[in-house]
């Protein structure tokens, strides 16, 4: 038995053996980081001048996510599966630490009413029910299948990860699937929304949840102390201070700098960061683009859902930080020599990728969000729906698990270096 510091190298946590020693990085890839480097400036200065400085910053804040989540390799897929495979529960306790920061700021702004840009802050509690339920199931069997979650599709497309665009695609699939059966997948028995703010203010509200967070802590330990994982692995990094631009940062140091941002975006916005109901304007777009019209079907003729269909993609909070992050990740991944597309995928891992994106897709949306709309919005905001997001959410992983080496994708084992 070994032990190996967290991310922050402030406490050990036993592993079956010593972490790997990261290798050095790569070569700069200088074609891939020009052509994000322009496309980043060159698209924020659009956004900016053509619609205005809040959707500008919105863009910026994207950019800024898709550098901390390529970075960190912040993971929500690989983090559940090592919890449920080998009892690591290294990505699960940065996931209290994001979880931590990010309520912390969102509780400041709600509680001080607190906007940029004539926002105001306006959390609310998505309804608890069978689609919550169904849906965030549905969501984590399709993110161990696709490779990836919300976020994590996103920031792997980025950064040239072949694979992953089969899952963006499967989940752009799944996600107008959901609007065209719309009539059959939504109304399903339900129960209104608790948001803990309304019953105990915001203090107490984040009092409450940074409690819990503690509390996963202390199970967490107590897993891996009784199972002892293979550590997680590491990857490539600089040295020194070019760490910051050029290699893996401390999953910690991540986590932190994602709390801080989802808490901007709220700050800017007035509402929580989110993913993937863009996914459903891109989809429904593309129909158009081909001469259909989704813009006739139940889902789109809901005014808001109408308004964001008329409008252009840019004035769309959850679409600017989306492209915000492919873009932020495509420029790290190159700074780090770390881009690169892989012509070749096999057939079952290609099926994978595509039937698990489609059911993130369709799961999103039953759910009300994803890892990062319900579970991160969910918990930071103190709505009880995300935190019942994450225990079906970690249902759903068991069950992916046991499905993944259908594909020919492999799960961690306790005998194993790493996981």
């Amino acid at each position: 038995m070994a032990t190996t510091e967290s991310p922050a190298g402030e406490t050990k946590f036993p592993t079956s053996c010593a972490a790997p020693v990261p290798r050095p990085e790569e070569p700069v890839r200088v074609v891939p980081l020009a052509v994000a480097g322009v496309l980043a400036v060159g698209l924020t200065w659009y956004v900016w001048a053509a619609y205005g400085a809040k959707f500008g910053v919105l863009l910026l804040l994207g950019l800024g996510l898709g550098l901390a989540l390529f970075h960190s390799r912040f993971g929500f897929t690989s983090a559940w599966r090592q919890l449920i495979a080998v009892g690591n529960g290294q990505g699960l306790r940065a996931h209290t630490v994001l979880l931590g920061t990010a309520a912390t700021l969102i509780a400041l702004i709600a509680g001080t009413g607190a906007g940029l840009f004539g926002s105001k802050p306006a959390p609310t509690a998505s309804p608890l029910g069978l689609a919550l339920f169904v849906g965030a199931t549905l969501f984590a069997i399709g993110m161990q299948l696709g490779g990836a979650c919300a976020s994590g599709t996103l920031f792997a497309v980025g950064s040239g990860q072949s694979t992953i665009v089969l899952t963006l695609g499967g989940f752009i699939t799944g996600s107008v699937l959901y609007t065209w059966a719309y009539p059959v997948l939504s109304g399903w028995p339900e129960f209104k929304g608790v948001l803990l703010a309304d019953h105990v203010g915001w203090f107490g509200s984040w009092a409450i949840t940074i409690a819990v967070l503690a509390g996963i802590v202390l199970v967490t330990r107590a897993v891996q102390r009784r199972r002892t994982p293979p550590p997680v692995d590491v990857v490539p990094t600089a040295r020194g201070f070019a760490r910051v631009f050029r290699g893996s940062w401390p999953m910690l140091a991540g986590a932190v700098v994602l709390g801080v941002l989802a808490g901007a975006v709220f700050l800017v916005s007035g509402g929580i960061w989110g993913v993937t109901s863009a996914f459903s304007l891109w989809g429904a777009k593309i129909l158009q683009v081909f001469g259909l019209h989704p813009e006739t079907w139940e889902f789109w003729q809901q005014k808001s859902n109408a308004t964001s269909l008329a409008g252009p993609i840019w004035k769309d909070k959850n679409s600017l930080t989306d492209i915000g992050i492919m873009i932020g990740a495509a420029v790290a991944a190159a700074a780090a020599g770390a881009w690169k597309i892989h012509s070749s995928i096999p057939w079952r891992t290609a099926v994978a990728a595509i039937l698990g994106g489609i059911m993130m897709g369709v799961g999103a949306r039953m759910a009300g969000g994803c890892n990062i709309g319900a579970y991160l919005g969910g918990i930071s905001t103190g709505s009880l729906h995300g935190w019942l997001w994450g225990v079906f959410a970690l249902g759903g992983t068991w069950i992916g698990l046991k499905l993944r080496p259908l594909f020919g994708l492999a799960n961690p084992v306790p005998t194993d270096s790493i996981c």
